[in-house]
């Protein structure tokens, strides 16, 4: 069974780039590209980042919901 690409699910769910991911997080794009190829684990930190990063952009949507409810 194949191993899920963290990487490329967090992108697509973000709607990003792996270079946008890398800057977000702060490391050099190779790096999250050689965790997408598989050439070195993704470390643990990485993927709690990403679940963060996901989770911010849940709680941005939200706000921006509320914001236009209270807008009407």
């Amino acid at each position: 069974m194949e191993k899920e690409n963290i990487v490329k699910k967090t992108c697509k769910e973000l709607g990003i780039t792996q270079k946008e991911l890398a800057a977000r997080i702060r490391v050099h794009e190779e790096t999250v590209s050689k965790w997408s190829r598989g050439v070195i684990d993704t470390p643990e930190w990485a993927i709690e980042l990403f679940k963060l990063l996901k989770l911010e952009q849940k709680y941005n949507t939200l706000k921006q919901i509320f914001a236009d409810e209270l807008n009407k």
